[in-house]
């Protein structure tokens, strides 16, 4: 739940919103956000909590923490795999055969 606001400001929304004091899209409103920002603030703070199913910030912040890795990981990969053609001028098919790469 990554945005342009920072966690403390989106607790405080959720919060308000949960006061049910005003409809929810009056208070996005009047914070200066939009109603489907502020919905979507509130379902991941349950989520957050364990009232409802998905993945929770941490988890969703691990995710992309962990596919930034590994595309790092594939292009370093495969620039190995072009040094190591350009150096003999031919791939070793012996060891692509017996590591599996293809």
């Amino acid at each position: 739940m990554a945005g342009p606001y920072p966690p403390e400001f989106r607790q405080q929304a959720v919060e308000l919103a949960r006061l049910r004091e005003k409809p929810v899209a009056e208070i996005a409103t009047d914070l200066g956000i939009s109603d489907a920002t502020l919905y979507n603030s509130m379902r991941q703070a349950e989520i957050d909590e364990g009232q409802r199913d998905g993945l929770t910030t941490e988890e969703r912040a691990e995710l992309v923490r962990l596919r930034r890795a590994n595309r790092v990981l594939a292009m370093e990969n495969e620039i190995l795999k072009r040094a190591a053609v350009d150096s003999t001028g031919q791939c070793n098919s012996a060891w692509s055969l017996s590591a599996g790469v293809s």
